[in-house]
């Protein structure tokens, strides 16, 4: 058998390696454009409820009168601890016999005006006269009775005054449980003439302390 010499070999071979190089490079990489994995779905599956605002607080009350007390005086305090808590001068002797009596400001011509009722040592009722103070709930002296049912719709309990023909008691409990309650004194004409609030029995005193 005849051979051929290396060198008459080696122009093919260099040939057919070129070849095949360029057939690689003509192939090229795959198109990244085509393979790319399509992103995944960062949206929950389940409905998520919208935003919200937030709540909006409670108005705060612009009166002094709670059901609970006033200012920073609480039924049910000393005569001692709720003079502390006035932290002013409060006008009044304790009755003798340890019974009824009131405490009002210097600025109160008598205890119908304004007055802080006392009775077995403990503070129980604020008796309210003038148009300055406020409820707690908005009423007022000087309104009608009309007023006074809307303002407090479905929780006034009406009674005949005991002393005023044509007159009414409008009693309103406290909305929120406790036990003090409110009531508004009213005339013949439906105007209310007094109102007072506390806790019972001494709420309930239509005489005050007489």
């Amino acid at each position: 058998m005849k051979h051929l010499p290396l060198s008459a070999l080696l122009p093919p071979l260099l040939l057919a390696l070129a070849l095949s190089a360029c057939q690689r490079e003509a192939a090229g990489p795959l198109d990244t454009a085509t393979a790319q994995t399509p992103p995944a779905n960062d949206q929950p599956a389940e409905d998520v409820p919208p935003a919200t605002a937030p709540a909006v607080a409670p108005p705060v009350s612009d009166t002094l009168a709670r059901f609970d007390g006033y200012g920073d005086l609480r039924f049910g305090m000393s005569a001692e601890e709720a003079k502390r808590a006035w932290g002013g001068e409060l006008k009044g002797e304790a009755a003798a016999d340890g019974g009824c009596y009131y405490l009002r400001p210097i600025w109160a011509q008598n205890a119908a005006e304004f007055g802080f009722m006392i009775e077995n040592g403990k503070f129980a009722r604020v008796d309210v006269g003038n148009d300055k103070e406020t409820a707690p709930g908005g009423g007022k002296r000087g309104m009608s009775a009309d007023e006074i049912r809307k303002l407090y719709a479905g929780r006034v309990e009406e009674q005949p005054h005991k002393y005023v023909d044509g007159g009414k008691n409008l009693r309103i409990g406290d909305a929120g449980g406790g036990a003090g309650a409110l009531v508004f004194e009213t005339d013949a004409a439906g105007k209310v003439t007094a109102w007072r609030i506390g806790v019972p029995p001494q709420v309930d005193y239509v005489e005050g302390c007489s």
